[in-house]
Parts: C-alpha cells; sequence; structure tokens
C-alpha cells in the first residue's frame, strides 16, 4: 500500500480554523498523510489573532530535517512563514532535500487584519521561495503586495499572474475571493502559456477563516497522491467550496469551515 505523504510548514491556530490544523484536517480528509514543521504558535480565535509566537529558525529547520532524513515528502506547503530569516531556512532546507511539489501559500494578514509576515519578509519570499514553487496561491492583497499592482479587474488578475510567473513559479493561482463579483468567485491558473478559470458561485458569509490554507493544503494533498495540478486545483476548488456552504457556525467573528463536508457530499451522508 503506497502512502501518500504531505508536509506543512505553517502556524499553529489555536482556534482550530486555519494554519497547520487546517492544513492536517485537509490532508487526512483528501488520504495524504500529514506532517508539520511548525513556524509560530498564535493565541488566535475567530475574533483574531491575539499574540504571535514565531519559533527559531533552528527549531524549523530541525523540524524538517527530521522528517526529509526518515520519512521523505511527496509534496509539500508553507503558510505563515512571518520573517525573512524562516523564509531562508526553509528555501535552503527544500533545496537540500530537493522537494519539488512545494505550493506557497503567501499568507500575510490574517482574517481579523492582524499582520502575519514582516514587512522586510516579502523580499526574501519573492527572491528565495517563489523561484522553488510549483504553485503559488495568493489572494488579491497578497498577490497585489508581491507584484506591486493593484488589481482592480479580471484582466488585472490575469496580468498579476504573469508577472508572478516571471518570478519563477510554476503555476499560478489568483485566488477570487476578495473580488467585487457578487456572484461568482473565479480563480485564474496561469501556467505561462495558458489561463484557466476556474469558476464557483459566491457564498454570503462571514465564515471563511481558514479558506486560504484550506485550499492550498487539498491542492498539497493531490499532488502527493500524484495529480496533476489543473486536477488538483479543480479538486481543491470543489473542497473549498463544500468546506463554505456547509457552515459550522462556530465563534462570535469570522468562524472556520467546514473540513469534513467535501468527504460527507461524496458518501452522501
Amino acid at each position: 500500500m503506497q502512502i501518500n505523504k504531505a508536509l506543512t510548514i505553517a502556524g499553529s491556530d489555536s482556534g482550530g480554523g486555519a494554519g497547520i490544523q487546517a492544513d492536517l484536517k485537509t490532508f487526512q480528509e483528501l488520504g495524504a498523510f500529514g506532517m508539520t514543521a511548525l513556524t509560530a504558535v498564535t493565541a488566535q480565535n475567530t475574533l483574531g489573532v491575539q499574540d504571535v509566537f514565531p519559533l527559531t529558525t533552528e527549531m524549523v529547520q530541525k523540524q524538517m530535517t527530521s522528517i526529509g532524513d526518515d520519512i521523505g515528502v511527496d509534496a509539500l506547503k508553507t503558510g505563515m512563514l512571518f520573517n525573512a530569516e524562516i523564509i531562508k531556512v526553509v528555501a535552503e532546507t527544500i533545496r537540500k532535500y530537493k522537494w519539488e511539489k512545494l505550493v506557497v501559500d503567501p499568507v500575510m494578514i490574517a482574517k481579523g487584519g492582524a499582520s502575519l509576515l514582516q514587512q522586510q519578509a516579502v523580499a526574501a519570499l519573492k527572491s528565495e521561495l517563489l523561484p522553488l514553487a510549483m504553485v503559488i496561491t495568493p489572494n488579491i492583497p497578497e498577490a497585489e503586495v508581491l507584484t506591486g499592482m493593484e488589481i482592480k479587474s479580471n484582466e488585472d488578475k490575469q496580468d498579476a499572474a504573469k508577472r508572478l510567473y516571471q518570478m519563477g513559479v510554476k503555476f499560478v493561482i489568483i485566488k477570487g475571493g476578495h473580488d467585487d463579483n457578487s456572484l461568482e468567485s473565479c480563480d485564474y491558473l496561469y501556467d505561462g502559456k495558458q489561463m484557466t478559470i476556474f469558476r464557483s458561485p459566491r457564498i454570503k458569509t462571514k465564515n471563511t477563516h481558514g479558506t486560504g490554507c484550506t485550499f492550498s493544503a487539498a491542492i498539497t494533498a493531490e499532488l502527493a497522491k500524484g495529480a496533476n495540478v489543473q486536477e488538483a486545483v479543480s479538486t481543491a476548488k470543489n473542497f473549498i467550496q463544500s468546506a463554505i456552504e456547509n457552515q459550522l457556525d462556530i465563534g462570535n467573528g469570522h468562524g472556520p469551515t467546514n473540513h469534513w463536508a467535501y468527504k460527507s457530499k461524496a458518501l452522501n451522508v
């Protein structure tokens, strides 16, 4: 029996809706064995981030080395990396083990508005990590920071995708959750030649905490299982749509998505 192994390098969300908690739930639901390298611990709930405690670069590297020396990785993703020093050591370790199926979720701002990436870390993200990435999954605000352009239209999304591709990423997904379309959420996938649009009905809800983490984790799980990028994004789009549609309504702020909804729907539960 082949075990497909997926690694998440990210921060912990004590509220369970985002970060490594969301990643591990998603890996499990999609049939991938989940592993973690923790970058930071947050005190966090649906109302916001109360505090952030980054781990040392040495500890981040040791976690990745422990996995690389023994278990191995079929695909991996990064989430909250917090600072330039952590980004550099993560990139260095990825190069050491020649891990190729890397999904970069450039986590910058929490749903409640708290900054999760220091300003000086953006340059390190672009120079160190993006050239190693198979896939990058920014939302519109993150894509604006990475490209230095304002994104207001579908044409802007396509232009931003092309600019990020030129930074060395093989596949760029500009997510549409933050755009002004009240009927649809349209994600743009660019592979250097073709632009593919993934559409889904927009759900009016405040319970979207951890959607970016979950979406990128679903792509990672599918890549670990051998899917190509188009297939992985299609499954991830369906996974996150089910997770948003079937609300849990937990907490008093931006609640988490429903990570078991996709499998329950498939099983007609």
